[in-house]
């Protein structure tokens, strides 16, 4: 295992960490909570006994039982070997005393009396003022740090890089922060400024979604045809992971594990990890591929997010994405659960469908792109679950 220094702190954490948001379940659905329990407590144990000291979960994860699961999985003196991170899901925190109440139940449930690196979760233009700053949560974070229920403090994070930019200058004991970071997503949210930024801060930078929920791992066809007849030899996942890897600002870099073989192909690859590590060669042929990701999109959105803010809360970029990326998987099913996830993050407001065709959009669009008619056409796809067309 190769291991990394962690922002300002006296530690080092290993290059991969274990992500528990994906354990192997019993019925086979990736979130469900039915989690299969013994396969899980193996995965984490083996990851653990070759090097991994970062173990991350959630309050939500697997419908609130991955945290029950990785403490029974740090027993027997795996607890001590690592270090621990969890998330406060501050949208559910309707009053002060809530982060109390939920942090008291974590501990319970990790079966620990310190969470050693705790973070408020998926923080983002709402949350920030209307959650952290109105009830005053650091008032409580900074009482969880001086009796020891949790040793130090970060975020994760789900939005565009200005509020980035305020929420890492809005308190000034973070320690580390959480953010998506893959080479499709260097302008996306925090993208490659916020990384930087916030390793010039001092922050440690943890990396999440470093296979773009496994399109990187396993992309389309003519992806995997790509890299088969690259003259350097990878499987994709490990191009996607060595990428990041490369970079000097990151720290750890999770990956949401469901089974053995990909603990063991994920150990492999961090052992010959390193900072600048890829040879121009082999960043030659990831930008190659980027750009073949690119050439698979219908719909010509490059993430430049000139587009944003809309006046009516649409996500524009995102219902985008979720549609290239069922074309280019041929799976109108992936498109419709990528256009799930906007609901899910943004509200209704962010789908196609609360598009009001000001048109404010298409003016500051370099692409040109006719957004306004794309987006009933999108809607009609994704969310009343009609064909895609041949074109659009």
């Amino acid at each position: 295992m190769q291991y990394r220094k962690f922002g300002k702190l006296d530690w080092q954490g290993s290059a991969l960490g274990f992500g528990c948001m994906r354990l192997p379940t019993i019925d086979g659905n990736p979130m469900s909570s039915n989690i299969d329990e013994e396969e899980a407590i193996q995965m984490i144990r083996h990851a653990i006994d070759q090097g991994v000291n970062y173990v991350d979960t959630a309050y939500t994860y697997h419908g609130g039982k991955s945290e029950v699961v990785v403490g029974k999985a740090l027993a027997d003196g795996y607890r001590a070997k690592i270090k621990l991170a969890t998330k406060s899901p501050v949208w559910l925190i309707k009053q002060p005393q809530d982060f109390d109440k939920l942090l008291n139940e974590q501990l319970s449930k990790l079966q620990t009396e310190t969470i050693d690196f705790y973070l408020l979760h998926s923080l983002n233009k709402n949350a920030w003022p209307n959650i952290v700053l109105k009830h005053n949560l650091f008032e409580r974070v900074n009482a969880a740090l001086q009796d020891g229920r949790i040793q130090h403090i970060g975020f994760s994070f789900h939005d565009d890089f200005e509020i980035f930019k305020q929420i890492v200058d809005g308190f000034d004991r973070w320690d580390f922060c959480q953010i998506q970071y893959n080479y499709l997503d260097t302008t996306y949210q925090a993208g490659t400024r916020g990384l930087k930024y916030a390793a010039a801060k001092g922050l440690a930078v943890v990396v999440m979604e470093p296979l773009r929920g496994g399109k990187l791992a396993m992309p389309p066809e003519p992806i995997r045809e790509f890299f088969e007849q690259a003259e350097i030899k990878r499987e994709p996942f490990d191009w996607a992971l060595q990428w990041v890897w490369n970079r000097p600002e990151v720290s750890v870099v999770l990956s949401g594990m469901s089974n053995m073989e990909q603990v063991n192909g994920n150990l492999a690859a961090a052992s010959v990890s390193g900072i600048g590590s890829l040879t121009e060669p082999e960043l030659a042929i990831i930008k190659k591929a980027k750009e073949k990701f690119s050439d698979l999109n219908m719909i010509p959105c490059t993430r430049c997010n000139y587009c944003m803010p809309c006046p009516n809360g649409v996500d524009i970029p995102g219902n985008f994405e979720a549609y290239n990326d069922g074309a280019a998987y041929k799976s109108e099913e992936r498109g419709r659960a990528g256009y799930k996830r906007l609901a899910f993050f943004g509200g209704q407001k962010a789908l196609a469908s609360s598009c009001q065709a000001c048109n404010t959009c298409e003016e500051l669009c370099p692409q040109h792109i006719h957004i306004s008619e794309l987006m009933p056409i999108i809607h009609s796809v994704l969310g009343e679950g009609q064909p895609y067309p041949a074109k659009i």
